[in-house]
C-alpha cells in the first residue's frame, strides 16, 4: 500500500510537471505573439507616417514644379519684351547712322 501511495505520489508529481511545462509554454507563446502584434502595430504605424511625409513631400514638390513653370513662363516673356526692345533700338540706330550718312 505503501508502494501505491508512492507511485500515485510520482505520477501525481509528473502530472503537475506536465501542467506546468504546458502552461510555461502556453505562457511565452502568448507573449511571443503579444511582442509579435507590438511590433507588427508599431511597423504599421511608421510605414504610415512614412507614406504620410511622402504624401506631403510631392505635394511640395508639384508645388515647386508649379512655381517653377510659372517662372519660367516669366522670364521667357521677359525675354521676348527685351528682344522686342532691342529690335526697336537696332531699328532706331540704324536709321540714326543711315540719316548721318545721309547728312555727310
Amino acid at each position: 500500500m505503501n508502494d501505491e501511495l508512492v507511485t500515485q505520489a510520482a505520477g501525481a508529481e509528473e502530472l503537475g510537471v506536465l501542467v506546468g511545462a504546458v502552461g510555461a509554454a502556453g505562457f511565452f507563446s502568448l507573449m511571443i505573439v503579444i511582442v509579435w502584434q507590438v511590433a507588427a502595430t508599431w511597423r504599421a504605424r511608421m510605414l504610415a507616417a512614412r507614406e504620410e511625409q511622402y504624401k506631403e513631400l510631392a505635394a511640395r514638390y508639384a508645388q515647386l514644379l508649379e512655381d517653377t513653370v510659372e517662372l519660367q513662363r516669366r522670364t521667357t516673356d521677359e525675354q521676348r519684351q527685351l528682344l522686342d526692345e532691342l529690335t526697336q533700338t537696332r531699328l532706331s540706330v540704324g536709321s540714326m547712322e543711315k540719316m548721318m550718312r545721309e547728312i555727310e
